[in-house]
């Protein structure tokens, strides 16, 4: 008996020490809940062989086990267990005031999802902005939480870069500045139906590492920035530049000229901003676009809208239709759903916000952020996905570069289509669209941003060829 228990100190000084030497501190002691303390809601928790365990209690607001101590940069890492019916998350880096919303808890959430939407590993903003990294850019992500067994969550907070692994794999790469530094907390979440209560979260082996802190290496996740006109690392290694650097025009001219609009669009505070008309399309400075012409690409820009306006983003521009002010292309539509009449003409809702303007209607459960917030628009141009198709209807490949494309609002695909099929071409021969010969065939064009006569503001104006 005395050497076995000689031998169970041993092993248990040696893996303190390496866990110490290597930087790596213990947030539970595997006994009791000291350094923690509960907020907001009344859900169970407590610790039963080794585990911090969490159960769901009805009509209770969202319930939260937050550490004592508050984190700035640090690796955290954690092994949880979750009813499959049942959501949760990992809060860091947040806050709990008694004079802002009556100290509801708010701050970043590290998702656990185990529904089909299958979004673990997202980072959602408690009580504040909403989601910020939906995984559904992830479709990767998506695949590496593992329903009714044991998960391990590493998650990753060093100055503005924010990324997620979950058993091994990246689901989330954030960069923002919106809090430096804030308590950790385990979330269970709040139900109103009986029914669903006495489900149950476990926790165990939760570890956090605060100094001589290593980077996992970069990896290929799309990333999401909230900084504005800035590129980090990973998106520089990614192949993405700014085609707006928030301080002058450079890259852009108006539409049929050679420089740049003299009057109706400006830089402010970083933002680049076409100025009202009075609604009067092009009556202004007229649009604008890139130098540069594209084929396959990815492009993302900022926008912010005032109330009732109209604005778009075209892509595969040539200028060989239109006047010398504006030019007629496939266009992502800008508009104020809720004031703008567009919004009501079309057909199914093609001429709303996201979608391929007087062709296809975005999703309806997109999430729109309203007039004075900003939003994000992302374009996804790839090559075909139908070659085999194309070759059989005698299509010539090279005649349709660029035909994959998708619409992206708020990290949320909206739509996506094939130019250069049947089905494109009829949509185009039933909008207003039927009288320009070759409408949206062209191999390659400008992106151009719209001056439809309404105050709009740009930034973060990116783009990478694929």
């Amino acid at each position: 008996m005395k050497i076995l228990t000689s031998f169970l100190f041993l092993f248990i000084s040696t893996f303190l020490f390496a866990n110490e030497a290597d930087g790596w501190n213990d947030l539970f002691n595997g006994k009791d809940l000291s350094g923690w303390k509960q907020l907001n809601g009344k859900a169970k928790y407590e610790v039963v062989d080794g585990e911090i365990v969490g159960t769901t209690v009805a009509n209770t607001p969202n319930s939260f086990l937050t550490t004592d101590k508050v984190y700035g940069d640090f690796i955290f890492e954690v092994d949880l267990l979750v009813d499959n019916e049942m959501n949760s998350g990992i809060q860091f880096r947040s806050l709990s005031d008694p004079n802002d919303m009556d100290g509801r808890v708010h701050g970043y959430q590290c998702e656990v999802d185990p529904s089909a939407r299958a979004w673990s590993g997202g980072i959602y903003d408690e009580a504040r902005r909403g989601w910020l990294y939906p995984l559904e850019m992830n479709p990767k992500g998506r695949e590496a939480f593992r329903r009714g067994e044991w998960n391990h969550y590493h998650i990753e907070a060093i100055g503005n870069s924010i990324r997620t692994w979950v058993n091994g794999i990246p689901c989330a790469d954030l960069i923002d500045d919106e809090t430096a530094k804030g308590f950790i907390a385990l979330q269970v979440h709040s139900i109103h139906d009986e029914s669903e209560a006495g489900k149950q979260i476990k926790w165990r082996n939760l570890r956090i590492k605060t100094e001589n802190l290593q980077r996992r290496p970069w990896t290929d996740i799309p990333v999401v920035n909230l900084i504005p006109n800035y590129l980090s690392p990973q998106e520089r290694a990614q192949g993405w530049r700014l085609l707006f650097n928030g301080e002058t025009t450079s890259g852009w001219r108006g539409v049929g000229k050679e420089a740049f609009p003299e009057k109706g669009w400006h830089v402010e505070n970083g933002e680049l901003i076409v100025e009202s008309a009075d609604g009067a399309e092009s009556g202004n400075g007229g649009d604008i676009v890139t130098l540069d012409e594209y084929s396959t690409f990815e492009f993302k820009v900022d926008f912010k809208i005032t109330e009732g306006a109209n604005s778009g983003i075209k892509y595969f521009i040539t200028e060989k239709y239109g006047s010398d002010m504006s030019a007629i292309g496939l266009e992502y539509q800008i508009l104020d759903d809720e004031r703008h009449p567009d919004a009501k003409k079309g057909t199914d809702g093609n001429r709303t916000i996201g979608s391929l303007y007087d062709l296809i209607p975005a999703h309806k459960n997109k999430i729109v952020h309203k007039p004075g917030e900003w939003n994000q628009a992302r374009l996804v141009v790839k090559g075909t996905r139908h070659e085999e198709w194309l070759k059989s209807n005698n299509f010539i490949a090279t005649d349709f570069v660029g035909a994959s494309v998708e619409h992206w609002l708020n990290n949320r695909k909206v739509l996506e289509y094939e130019r250069g099929t049947q089905a494109f071409y009829a949509l185009v021969a039933r909008s207003k669209y039927a009288k320009w010969d070759g409408f949206g065939g062209w191999e390659s064009g400008h992106i151009l941003l719209q001056d439809h006569g309404n105050e709009v503001h740009f930034r973060s104006i990116k783009i990478r060829k694929l």
